[in-house]
């Protein structure tokens, strides 16, 4: 997802977007273990993904520990 996209995102759909992008990357890491994994490029861009899911939502909470 784009930062932009993102952006555009309330906290609690952010969270909701944050919670999917955290079972698809369990979900990955059960693929790449098991050799059935692939599209590998995918476990980065999920990372990536939750990082920035974690930033945009501390920006909109404005909590420093979130």
């Amino acid at each position: 997802m784009k930062t932009a996209d993102a952006r555009a995102l309330t906290p609690d759909q952010l969270r909701e977007q944050l919670l999917t992008l955290k079972k698809e990357q369990f979900n990955l890491r059960f693929q790449r273990a098991t050799n059935q994994l692939e599209k590998t490029h995918r476990v980065d861009e999920v990372r990536k993904d939750i990082a920035r899911m974690k930033t945009l939502l501390r920006e909109k909470t404005g909590a420093q520990g979130a």
